[in-house]
């Protein structure tokens, strides 16, 4: 198992708000680990926020013991929970940092599961024989629209309030994170990404160039990203590529 990821731009942006954290090695007691944190803010909060709960966030982990029998998807989430509090005492704390929140998709894999926590609209995709399946659900407006039945999925990319997200880390004192467990098996590939991806490229982009495993990860992530610029680049991209 091996995992490689970039954050960019984008064409459009005057700063980079995204932040990913990528290590397949052991962090605390989890055995690797996988972020992507999408901030939002004026100024510069945006970065900051995206940036300070990533770092909570290992920090967290950091502090378990090795006899501890925490289960994966729980330190998961307390990592978010830690991560909701640094962003929002932050925010509390400077006005220039008020209102900034971020989002974010936590996985590791332990085994043939991968344990996935997520706030907001990041994304995390599976790849499983030649099928690519999005794992998470957006808290987003748009998303609620098309649960509805009052916008379609094809609107719903175009739809001008398409990046109002319904939950963030950091906007308020607490948060509720989603929790999943999903079994993977050998040659499955995960994808994760912030909304500037998955805005820009069809699922069946995304599917075409993640899962051409002739391709080496590091390429594959680049051609995601390029690809993404090329057809507007309208926000920060980031992606992930986790090859099992």
């Amino acid at each position: 198992m091996f995992g490689f990821g970039k954050t960019d731009i984008g064409q459009v942006r005057p700063k980079n708000e995204d932040s990913i954290y990528v290590s397949n090695e052991p962090v605390g007691k989890l055995s690797n680990l996988y972020i992507v944190a999408d901030g939002m803010g004026g100024h510069k909060a945006g970065q900051v926020a995206s940036n300070t709960a990533i770092e909570a966030f290992i920090a967290y982990l950091d502090k378990y013991q090795p006899d501890s029998t925490e289960e994966p998807l729980d330190m998961l989430i307390g990592g978010i929970n830690m991560a909701n509090e640094a962003v929002y005492k932050l925010g509390c704390s400077y006005e220039e940092y008020g209102d900034m929140g971020t989002t974010m998709v936590a996985a590791t894999i332990e085994g043939d599961n991968i344990y996935v926590a997520h706030v907001g609209d990041s994304r995390l995709y599976r790849i499983t024989d030649g099928i690519i399946e999005q794992i998470t659900n957006d808290h987003s407006l748009v998303a609620e629209m098309v649960k509805a039945g009052q916008i379609t999925e094809e609107e719903a990319r175009v739809h001008p309030q398409r990046n109002c997200i319904t939950r963030a880390v950091g906007t308020d004192r607490n948060v509720v994170s989603d929790g999943l467990i999903v079994r993977v098996k050998e040659n499955d590939t995960i994808v994760m990404c912030s909304d500037g991806l998955n805005t820009m490229l069809e699922d069946r982009e995304i599917l075409d160039i993640a899962g051409n495993r002739s391709l080496a990860i590091e390429d594959r992530v680049s051609m995601l990203i390029d690809t993404a610029n090329n057809n507007g680049g309208k926000d920060n991209i980031s992606a992930v590529v986790i090859d099992i």
